[in-house]
């Protein structure tokens, strides 16, 4: 069996540390570098539920795409949740790894997860990282569709291949409008719209769309928006990730029995839809 330490140098060649935004809070949170590892578990969220899966299963590594603490701490208390969660990992011998915008940018990374999830091609990333030299790696990804659909038709292609979520997929535009082009953001993408724009793609699909935002992107362009549960479009990057080091470990001989939480981390437990035989706000 590898060493933890071991593991952790296989995993920061996936998702260099040095690709991180510099607001970021990215590598190993706990954990022994001499430990044993045999078995390893996968999630977007470290949170209380995943950690309790973690010891259930007998993990001694869980990777998380969010990070623990990413503003920093003065305490790890186990009166708080996130204290709770260092002792809990602590206690019972599993360490805590997290890639998160290094796991964004890298090549594949969180959209090209999300892209292949809805069937789309990878064209190239939305925004390129100007230090690789054979433009693979950035945030998010232009694609294309094999063929046209209309924005209802791929909102309705969405909410079947993504993670079931309270939220659903909500779209802005003309749901007839064919769809060619579009970009994916996996997480909060709302940042990255005088990109979109730029690109000139028809769609662009990604989490957490506020009102200001959108509503001014729609007023800008025709471009169509679809807004998914963030945790849904990260999920899909914990299939491919365990699939990367699935073919690491069959390299070295490791043996790692790897698995992917499908244990649903997204806040929102519950969607009420709107009257739609209404005309308008209430009197």
């Amino acid at each position: 069996m590898p060493r933890l330490s071991e593991v952790i140098v296989a995993l920061d060649a996936l998702w260099p540390a040095e690709l991180a935004e510099s607001w970021d809070a990215v590598g190993t949170v706990c954990g022994d570098p001499e430990a044993e590892i045999s078995r390893v578990l996968f999630a977007v969220d470290p949170v209380q539920d995943i950690v309790d899966e973690a010891v259930r299963l007998g993990a001694q590594l869980l990777v998380t795409h969010h990070p623990l603490y990413l503003r920093g701490t003065t305490t790890v208390s186990a009166d708080t949740f996130k204290g709770r969660v260092v002792h809990d990992l602590i206690k019972n011998d599993v360490a805590l790894h997290v890639a998160h915008t290094n796991a964004d940018r890298a090549d594949p990374g969180v959209s090209d997860a999300l892209a292949g999830a809805l069937d789309l091609r990878v064209v190239r990333p939305l925004v390129p990282d100007p230090a690789d030299a054979h433009g693979r790696r950035g945030l998010g990804r232009i694609c294309e569709l094999e063929h046209p659909l209309t924005l209802g038709e791929l909102a309705a292609r969405a909410a079947e291949r993504l993670p079931a979520t309270a939220q659903g997929i909500r779209a802005a535009g003309d749901p007839e409008r064919l769809i060619r082009t579009i970009a994916v953001s996996g997480g909060s993408g709302d940042s990255l719209f005088d990109d979109v724009r730029a690109s000139g793609v028809d769609a662009f699909l990604t989490a957490d769309l506020r009102h200001h935002p959108a509503s001014e992107a729609r007023a800008q362009t025709p471009l169509a928006l679809l807004d998914a549960a963030h945790w849904a479009t990260e999920w899909p990057w914990c299939e491919l990730a365990a699939a990367q080091l699935d073919q690491i470990s069959d390299r070295h001989g490791w043996g790692l029995r790897v698995h992917v939480s499908k244990t649903v981390t997204d806040p929102w437990t519950a969607h009420a839809a709107s009257n739609t035989d209404s005309t308008g706000a209430p009197n």
